[in-house]
């Protein structure tokens, strides 16, 4: 019997230690949204999405300050939908996304913020410039996903920047410099996204 009780504890310690390491997860497209808005000289709060997003997230959630983040957003999916206006955030006065086609965000520290909610601190590089950025982001849900059958994390995240410190400052202050990002964005475990992108 105590071999019994010795061989039930080792299958729940590992059983616990594989719940607590790190999963690599891909961040689903399809289910994600960075939408960055600003002001329009006090008139209006216009919205734009930057879709197409590819990234991975290292998330441990026996201990998330450990998690990271890379995120790349090509210029060429960026929506206000509004033609006109997509072309002009893509011409040198703002994005010039014929020069830096990619906006990339690398996590450098994770930190607890309250139950459910972590402050991840990266490199935001827009229109060739890189500066420290904090995402204040709300964990959403962990588990697994009903329709595919695997490992998922879900996650909002919400953060504010001035475009004048990435060398976007035409048109301040008619044109607020002050950008509000708000993120949605679901993960799928790494192995389970790539067998049900068919392999991409």
């Amino acid at each position: 019997m105590r071999a019994i009780r010795y061989l039930a504890l080792a299958g729940l310690i590992a059983a616990g230690s594989a719940q607590a390491a790190p999963v690599n997860y891909t961040l689903d497209a399809g289910h994600t949204m960075v939408l960055f808005s600003w002001n329009h000289m006090g008139f209006s709060n216009p919205t734009a999405n930057l879709g197409g997003v590819q990234g991975t997230l290292v998330y441990d959630e026996a201990a998330p300050t450990k998690s990271s983040v890379e995120v790349t957003l090509p210029l060429s999916a960026l929506d206000t939908h509004v033609p006109a206006l997509d072309d002009h955030l893509k011409k040198p006065d703002f994005f010039d996304a014929a020069k830096y086609p990619d906006i990339t965000f690398k996590s450098t520290k994770v930190a607890a913020a309250g139950k459910g909610k972590l402050n991840v601190t990266g490199d935001l590089t827009v229109h060739g410039v890189t500066k420290p950025v904090t995402l204040a982001v709300t964990i959403n849900k962990v588990g697994e996903h009903p329709m595919l059958k695997a490992q998922a994390a879900g996650f909002d995240a919400v953060a504010s920047i001035k475009r004048s410190d990435f060398g976007m400052g035409a048109y301040v202050p008619n044109v607020s410099d002050e950008i509000k990002i708000r993120i949605t964005t679901e993960a799928i475990e790494s192995e389970a996204y790539k067998a049900k992108m068919g392999g991409k």
